[in-house]
């Protein structure tokens, strides 16, 4: 598909009803939709899932997003959900499926009803997906969180470095890469891995002047979460702890202190997380 035949600006209005891009968005989206594997370093709220949102919902195809976590996955299924008008547009395709939800994902997909199919790692190892996918149309594939692929994030979720043979098993596809953290030895080795190097490299200021950072001296964990919440009434946050068990902990206290607190880990029923994230994107007052 030429970049001459599509409006990106329209396309940009119809899907998202932005007037602009902002920031690289438009040269990485040119670069997708003209065929190229590409590799976006952009920091955390740059922009970086509109980079192949758009470019998946206007290419012939569907496009594969590789993301490690259920949660990432289903805010952006809803998110392009709610700009279509057919939720089949978007699915995922991971251990949370049962098997007649794996027959509908596979069903949309042959049907060229889906545009984006967003999978877990883990979802390419598996024989039957592989064969599948190897089966259909993909317009390119796109692995979020790149830096696991990574020595400095594979730690985090083995199943990444796997995504090294991206290129044997879908050899005429795009892959692209995102990425908000990589220094220029971890970039070097993403692109290498991911491309043999051959991916066109867009890199954005790491500077997010509506952030700050602080660091206090660890005491009494109760007593000071208790100092920072005081105030904030009216606020949502996320409240990250080193263990499950410790998560389960902090909930049961800012509970117990009248919070609107819930417990997330990887050892809750799938359910049970659906349930806390949609409360957390929705209602006030929410500490996950």
């Amino acid at each position: 598909m030429s970049i001459k035949e599509i409006d990106l600006h329209s396309a940009l209005k119809t899907y998202f009803g932005f007037s602009k891009f902002k920031g690289l968005q438009e040269d990485v989206i040119k670069s997708l939709v003209a065929g190229h594997n590409t590799f976006v370093i952009m920091p955390t709220g740059g922009g970086k899932s509109l980079c192949y949102q758009l470019p998946a919902l206007i290419k012939d195809g569907t496009a594969i997003i590789v993301s490690p976590l259920i949660a990432l996955m289903k805010n952006q299924v809803d998110a392009i959900r709610a700009v279509s008008q057919n939720d089949g547009v978007a699915h995922v395709l991971n251990s949370s499926l049962n098997k007649t939800e794996v027959k509908q994902v596979k069903d949309d997909i042959t049907n060229g009803i889906t545009k984006l199919l967003y999978v877990a790692p883990e979802s390419l190892t598996k024989e039957e997906y592989v064969d599948f996918l190897r089966s259909v149309t993909i317009s390119f594939m796109a692995v979020d969180e790149a830096h696991c692929i990574s020595k400095w994030g594979s730690s985090f979720r083995k199943d990444y470095e796997q995504l090294k043979n991206l290129g044997t098993l879908f050899p005429d596809s795009i892959i692209s890469a995102f990425t908000a953290t990589a220094d220029e030895e971890t970039r070097v080795d993403i692109n290498q891995k991911l491309t043999n190097g051959k991916g066109k490299i867009f890199l954005n200021k790491f500077n997010r002047p509506n952030l700050s950072l602080a660091v206090q001296e660890k005491k009494s964990w109760q007593k000071q979460l208790l100092e920072f919440l005081e105030g904030r009434d009216n606020q949502a946050g996320i409240v990250y702890c080193l263990s499950q068990k410790l998560t389960e902990q902090c909930a049961e206290f800012l509970q117990s202190e009248g919070f609107n607190a819930y417990p997330f880990h990887a050892g809750l029923d799938s359910q049970v997380k659906i349930d806390t994230q949609d409360k957390f994107m929705t209602e006030d007052n929410v500490v996950v």
